[in-house]
Parts: C-alpha cells; structure tokens; sequence
C-alpha cells in the first residue's frame, strides 16, 4: 500500500476545513490549538495517509504539503 505524510504549514492555515472535505482517507481533524491569527489549524491523526494530494489541491492558501514515500522495489529473480 502507498504511504503518505503531510506538513501543515500552521502560521498561514486558516481552518477552512476543505482539506478535510476532500481526504479520501479521513485522516485530517483540525486541532484543538490555536495559531498565532486566532485559527485552529488541520493536522494529520492517523497513519493511513496515502499521499493523494487532494488536501494540497483544494487549500486556498496552499498551506499544505505531501510527501509521498515511494513504491517498494518489485523484488527480481536471477535467472539460472
């Protein structure tokens, strides 16, 4: 399975909740911490992230994002 990660850049989110609307995955919550503007900002809560970027596409102040670990490698037999 693919595994992803986001960083949330808190100082510019604004809590729109789009991001949150969009994953596929619903591994998004806003946080019960503040920013420095007065917003609760998203976060990741779990680890089921698969790194779709939909989060990225749909934030207005493109506050966030994805890391997308890549593909293990397919495994080849030498042939005798």
């Amino acid at each position: 399975m693919i595994r992803g990660s986001i960083k949330v850049d808190t100082k510019i989110c604004k809590g729109c909740e789009l991001c949150i609307i969009a994953c596929p995955q619903d591994v998004l919550a806003l946080s019960v911490n503040f920013n420095d503007k007065g917003y609760r900002y998203v976060e990741l809560i779990s680890s089921a992230c698969t790194g779709c970027i939909n989060c990225a596409l749909v934030c207005p102040e493109a506050a966030i994002t994805v890391y997308r670990e890549p593909k293990p490698a397919k495994k080849t037999q030498a042939k005798v």
